[in-house]
């Protein structure tokens, strides 16, 4: 968990591996979670839902997210709604990285 009330640079909090999708959470509380991620070109989350809303802001890179079969692409300082109970995915275009922020209460 990164430490509180300090001041962090989001892009430096997770790096990039080749191949790989690299994650660090930084809240997570029984409301909800805020999480960090760094996906590798290519590298992809399989389509799913959840049972609540969640939040994708693109802090680096390129992603295409696909929302009950429409494709959205992504750059750096974009963001989109993940509605509850609709199926989604991901696949990083270019190197990409993201903040998901969950809340489920």
């Amino acid at each position: 968990m990164t430490t509180l009330a300090q001041i962090h640079t989001v892009t430096d909090l997770v790096d990039y591996q080749a191949d790989a999708v690299v994650s660090k959470t930084l809240i997570k509380k029984d409301a909800g979670t805020v999480t960090l991620f760094a996906f590798g070109q290519g590298q992809e989350l399989s389509t799913h839902s959840a049972p609540f809303d969640a939040l994708v802001y693109v802090v680096d890179g390129e992603v295409e997210i696909t929302i009950s079969a429409t494709a959205h692409a992504l750059t750096q300082g974009e963001m989109i709604i993940l509605p509850a109970n609709e199926p989604h995915g991901l696949k990083a275009t270019k190197d990409f990285k993201m903040m998901l922020t969950m809340i489920k209460a």
